[in-house]
C-alpha cells in the first residue's frame, strides 16, 4: 500500500467517523412542513427550547416524546400565523422559562446568570483572606547571628564558614 492510498484511508476512516458522531436531529419525516420557510423558522425555534425529560438537549435532538409533543405544537403554532418570539411565547407561559435553553435575564432567572461570578467572587475572596491570614500567622524570620552566636558556629563547623 502506498503512502498516498494509506493517508487517503485515513482520511476516508477520519470523516466516517467524525460523520457517525455528528448529532442527528431527531425530527420526523411526517412532522416536517411542506414550507420550507416555515420548517426552517421551526427549526430555528426547536434548537432554542430545552427538552423537559432529557434537558440537557434541545427538543431538535431529542428523541423523547415530550419533545416530540413540543416540536408539533411549535408547527401548529407557526402554521396557525404566530411570529416566532410569540411561538416561544407561547411554550414558556405553558413550561416556565426552563423550557428555554437560554433563559431571560429577568428578576426570576438573575441568580441563575449572576450565580457563578458571585461563586467565583467568593472563592477568590476565600483565597485572599486564606492568604492573609497565612501570612499573619506565619513564624517570624529568625533574627541574624550575633557576633558571639556565629564565632561558636565556625568553631563547631570547624572552621569552615
Amino acid at each position: 500500500m502506498s503512502l498516498g492510498n494509506a493517508r487517503g484511508l485515513a482520511v476516508a476512516a477520519l470523516a466516517a467517523l467524525v460523520w457517525m458522531t455528528a448529532p442527528a436531529p431527531a425530527v420526523q419525516p411526517d412532522e416536517v412542513l411542506p414550507d420550507p420557510g416555515l420548517e426552517a423558522r421551526a427549526r430555528d425555534i426547536s434548537r432554542d427550547l430545552r427538552c423537559l425529560v432529557c434537558q440537557n438537549q434541545s427538543i431538535d435532538d431529542s428523541n423523547a416524546p415530550l419533545a416530540r409533543d413540543l416540536r408539533l405544537l411549535v408547527r401548529e403554532r407557526l402554521k396557525a400565523g404566530d411570529s416566532d418570539d410569540g411561538v416561544v411565547a407561547y411554550v414558556t407561559d405553558r413550561y416556565g422559562d426552563f423550557v428555554r435553553l437560554k433563559p431571560p435575564f429577568q428578576a426570576n432567572t438573575w441568580l441563575l446568570w449572576l450565580g457563578p461570578l458571585a461563586a467565583l467572587l467568593a472563592g477568590g475572596a476565600g483565597v485572599a483572606l486564606h492568604l492573609r491570614h497565612r501570612r499573619r500567622t506565619a513564624e517570624p524570620a529568625p533574627a541574624p547571628l550575633s557576633d558571639a552566636e556565629r564565632e561558636r558556629l565556625n568553631r563547631l563547623l570547624g572552621g569552615q564558614g
